[in-house]
C-alpha cells in the first residue's frame, strides 16, 4: 500500500484526520526499518503497514494508525522512545511504549515470565484501549502470514493465539477478529479436523445453497410486508466454532443440525422484537433455544436476540436479530464505540456510554482484571485467574433487589457472593437460590435469584478455592486463608512470647516488643509474632532483641522447664501442605490420620499443630475456637511412608479369632503398632479389639478393613472416632 492510499483510507471515514501525522509516521517507519526482511522475504515495513490497514477497517483515529506504523520501531530498529516522543508527541509515544513493553509476550516461557508479560499487556490496555487494538491487529497480520514461519514456531504462535489473543478479542467484543484468529490457529493446531469440517461445510453449502437464498428472500419479503426494512444474511458457522460445539456437546459432525444461521439487521430496538414475532409466525420455533441479549447484554456489550427455528426441508437454523449499531459492536467491540457514540440512536444501542470504550462493560471487565493483578499474591495466580476469566461463557443471576450479576458458566453461590463484594464472600455461610436453601456447590443457571446468608464470625475455608470458578473469588479466598493463618500463628506466637517473659519474671508489653521489631527484620509486631508461632523465629531471639540478657545457666534452666517434645525430624516428617515445614506437627493418637482422607490441624499453644481426620469427635471441643483451626492437605510423594490409623474390631470369643485378625493384617502388609482387647459388657461371646495400625494411605487401610470384615470370626470393623 502506497503512502497516499493509506491516507485516503483514513480520510474516507474521517475527513478531519491529521494527514501530516500519517505522512510523517509512514516515512519515519519506512526509513527506520530500512532493508529489514520478514520470514516470507518481503520488506519488514509491509508488516506495520498491513497492521495500519487492518485498523483502518475498524475506522480508528489518526493517532492509532500512526502508532501502528511505528509499533515495532523501538523494538526492532535504532529508534528510541525519546525520539518518538519528540517527533510525534507524548500520546503516540505512550502507545508505542505500551506495545514495545509487551512485544515479547511468549506463553511458552516459564510461567512466572508469562504472567509478568501478561500483566504488562493488561496494564498498558487499561491505560489506553488503543494499545489492545493495535496489538490484536499486529497478531492478526502475523497469523495471516504464519505459513512462512518454521513449523515448531508456527505451532507455538498458534497455541499462544488460541490461549490468550483470541479469547481476549472475544472478551472485548471484537468477534470478527476472534473468529479469524481462532480459525487460522485451529488450522495449524488440528489440521485434520479442520480439513474434515471444511469438506463437510462445502458439501452442505452445495446441497443447501438454494435453500439459504430462498430463506433470505422470504424473510426479507415478510418483514417488508409488515413495514420493516431489514437486511437478511445467511451464513455458515466457522470451522473452529463447529469443532468447539462438537467437543462441548459430545456430538459427531453428522449430528450437528444448526450449522447455518441468519442475521436479521433492522433499524431500531422496537423493530427487533417485531421481527422476532414475524420470524416465529413464519417458522416453527425450537423450544428452549431463545436468548434475549438486548434486555440482558453480555459482559462484552454484545446485544442481539437469538432464536432457533425449523426452516424449509426441516433444517434447523439460528436467527440473530439486531440493529445496525448492535451489529457493529458485535463485530468490532470496543473499536466501534468511538465511531458510533454520536449516532442518532446510540443512546438506545450503546446504553448511553459517555465516552468511547471507557464506560463499556468490556472495559469494566478489563479494569476488574487490572484490580485483580494489583491485589494478587503472585504472577502465577494472576495468570491462572486471567485464563479462567477469558475462557468461560456466562450466566446472568440477580440479587434479591434485582441487581444483575454476570458470572462464568459453572459458577456457584460462592462466586456470586464475591462478585457482589469481597466482604460478602468472606462472610458467606449459606445461600438461597430462587427462595430455597441451596448448597454452596450449586451450579447457578441463567435467571436465578441468589440471596447470600452472612455471618460476621465466618472465615472462608481454604476448601472453597476448589469450589470457586472465578479468579476474583479464588484470589479472595486465598487472601482470607492466609490472613486467618497469619492471625492464628500471631496469636500462638504472642502466647509463646508471654510465657517466655513470664519465666523471666517480666510481663508482656506490646510497646516493648514492637520496639524490637527492626532488630528482628520484621515490619510489624504481627509479622514477628506469626514467625514465632510458625517456629521460624525463636522466643529467645525475641528476648535478646528486647535487650533481655539470658546467660547460659538461665538458658539451660528454661530448656529444662520446656515441655518434652518429639525430635524435630520426627515432627516434620508428616507430609502435609497448608503450614510452614518448620512447625511442629503430630497426628492425633486417639484417631490417627492417613493420606487420602480430609484432615484439619488444631493449634496447640506451645506444642505446634495436631492433625485430626475431619470425623474426629475431639474436634467438637474446638467448635467455639475457630482461630485455632488450620486447613491442611496431604502432600504427595510419601508412598513408602506409613501412617497411624486407629480401628475397632469386634470378634467372636472363640479359639483362633485373634489369629484371623492378625493374619489378615499381615497378609496385606499392615503393621500393628498397638492392640488392646476389651471384653464387652453383657456380651461374653464378643470382644472388642482397639488396634492402631500403620498403613500407607486410605486405600491401604480400606483394603485391610474389607479383608477383616470377610473373616468368619469378625462381626464388625470401624474407624475409631476418638
Amino acid at each position: 500500500m502506497r503512502q497516499y492510499e493509506l491516507v485516503e483510507r483514513v480520510t474516507k471515514y474521517d475527513p478531519d484526520a491529521d494527514e501530516d501525522l500519517l505522512n510523517r509516521a509512514y516515512v519515519y517507519a519506512m526509513k527506520a526499518h530500512g532493508n529489514q526482511r520478514r520470514a516470507s522475504g518481503e520488506a519488514y515495513f509491509n508488516h506495520p503497514l498491513e497492521v495500519a490497514a487492518i485498523l483502518t477497517e475498524m475506522k480508528l483515529d489518526s493517532a492509532t494508525i500512526a502508532a501502528a506504523l511505528l509499533h515495532d520501531t523501538v523494538e526492532d530498529t535504532a529508534a528510541t522512545h525519546q525520539e518518538i516522543e519528540e517527533k510525534f508527541g507524548p500520546d503516540i509515544a505512550a502507545l508505542v511504549d505500551g506495545l514495545t513493553k509487551i512485544a515479547k509476550l511468549d506463553l511458552v516461557t516459564k510461567e512466572a515470565a508469562q504472567a509478568e508479560n501478561l500483566r504488562k499487556l493488561l496494564l498498558a490496555m487499561s491505560r489506553d484501549v488503543r494499545v489492545l487494538l493495535v496489538k490484536l491487529a499486529d497478531r492478526l497480520h502475523n497469523m495471516r502470514t504464519l505459513e512462512y514461519v518454521k513449523p515448531e514456531k508456527r505451532v507455538r504462535i498458534a497455541q499462544e493465539t488460541m490461549d490468550i489473543y483470541a479469547p481476549l478479542a472475544g472478551r472485548m467484543g471484537m468477534q470478527a477478529v476472534r473468529d479469524e484468529l481462532e480459525d487460522i490457529a485451529f488450522k495449524v493446531l488440528n489440521p485434520d479436523a479442520n480439513k474434515i469440517i471444511l469438506a463437510r461445510l462445502e458439501k452442505l453449502h452445495a446441497e443447501s445453497g438454494g435453500i439459504l437464498k430462498s430463506i433470505e428472500q422470504e424473510l426479507t419479503q415478510k418483514l417488508a410486508e409488515n413495514g420493516i426494512k431489514a437486511e437478511v444474511h445467511g451464513r455458515e458457522k466457522r470451522p473452529y466454532s463447529i469443532f468447539r460445539k462438537m467437543e462441548r456437546k459430545l456430538l459427531s459432525l453428522g449430528q450437528l443440525s444448526d450449522i447455518f444461521g441468519f442475521r436479521v439487521i433492522v433499524g431500531t430496538v422496537d423493530q427487533c422484537y417485531r421481527a422476532l414475532g414475524i420470524v416465529h409466525r413464519t417458522y416453527r420455533a425450537v423450544p428452549g433455544r431463545f436468548k434475549d441479549y438486548i434486555s440482558t447484554p453480555k459482559q462484552n456489550d454484545y446485544r442481539s436476540i437469538h432464536t432457533t427455528v425449523i426452516g424449509p426441508h426441516h433444517m434447523r437454523v439460528e436467527m440473530q436479530i439486531r440493529t445496525r449499531l448492535m451489529h457493529e459492536i458485535a463485530e468490532r467491540g470496543v473499536a466501534a464505540h468511538a465511531i458510533y457514540k454520536d449516532a442518532p440512536d446510540a443512546k438506545e444501542a450503546l446504553d448511553g456510554f459517555k465516552s468511547p470504550a471507557a464506560e463499556s462493560n468490556a472495559y469494566r471487565w478489563l479494569r476488574h482484571l487490572v484490580e485483580m493483578l494489583q491485589e494478587g499474591e503472585s504472577p502465577r495466580e494472576f495468570l491462572e485467574h486471567t485464563k479462567l476469566e477469558l475462557f468461560h461463557d456466562q450466566v446472568f443471576c440477580f440479587t434479591p433487589k434485582g441487581k444483575l450479576i454476570a458470572l462464568p458458566k459453572g459458577a456457584t453461590p460462592i462466586d456470586f457472593a464475591y462478585a457482589v463484594h469481597t466482604s460478602v464472600g468472606d462472610s458467606c455461610v449459606g445461600a438461597k437460590v430462587n427462595g430455597s436453601h441451596a448448597p454452596l456447590v450449586t451450579e447457578l443457571q441463567n435467571g436465578d435469584e441468589v440471596e447470600i446468608i452472612r455471618s460476621d464470625a465466618q472465615t472462608p475455608p481454604a476448601a472453597w478455592e476448589g469450589l470457586a470458578v472465578t479468579g476474583k473469588a479464588r484470589a479472595a479466598i486465598r487472601r482470607a486463608t492466609r490472613a486467618a493463618a497469619r492471625k492464628q500463628f500471631a496469636g500462638l506466637g504472642r502466647e509463646i512470647v508471654e510465657k517466655m517473659l513470664a519465666k523471666l519474671g517480666k510481663s508482656y508489653a506490646e510497646k516493648e516488643v514492637a520496639a524490637a521489631m527492626p532488630r528482628l527484620g520484621h515490619k510489624n509486631i504481627d509479622d514477628a509474632l506469626a514467625a514465632v508461632g510458625r517456629g521460624e523465629l525463636s522466643a529467645i531471639d525475641v528476648m535478646k532483641a528486647m535487650g533481655l540478657t539470658i546467660d547460659d545457666t538461665k538458658l539451660k534452666e528454661l530448656r529444662r522447664k520446656a515441655p518434652a517434645r518429639k525430635a524435630d525430624a520426627e515432627e516434620l516428617s508428616v507430609p502435609v501442605r497448608g503450614v510452614s515445614r518448620t512447625v511442629a506437627l503430630k497426628i492425633a493418637p486417639e484417631t490417627g490420620a492417613v493420606p487420602g482422607e480430609r484432615i484439619v490441624g488444631i493449634l496447640m499453644p506451645g506444642e505446634g499443630i495436631t492433625i485430626y481426620p475431619i470425623f474426629a469427635k475431639a474436634l467438637e471441643q474446638f467448635d467455639n475456637q475457630p482461630e485455632r483451626w488450620v486447613d491442611l492437605a496431604w502432600d504427595t510423594g510419601a508412598e513408602e511412608q506409613r501412617f497411624p490409623a486407629r480401628i475397632k474390631v469386634s470378634i467372636l470369643n472363640e479359639v483362633g479369632s485373634l489369629a484371623q485378625v492378625t493374619q489378615a493384617i499381615s497378609d496385606l502388609s499392615g503393621n500393628i503398632d498397638a492392640l488392646q482387647m476389651v471384653a464387652r459388657e453383657g456380651a461374653r461371646d464378643f470382644f472388642d479389639l482397639d488396634i492402631t495400625l500403620e498403613v500407607h494411605d486410605l486405600k491401604h487401610l480400606n483394603e485391610i478393613m474389607a479383608s477383616l470384615r470377610g473373616k468368619t470370626a469378625v462381626s464388625d470393623v470401624s474407624r475409631t472416632t476418638g
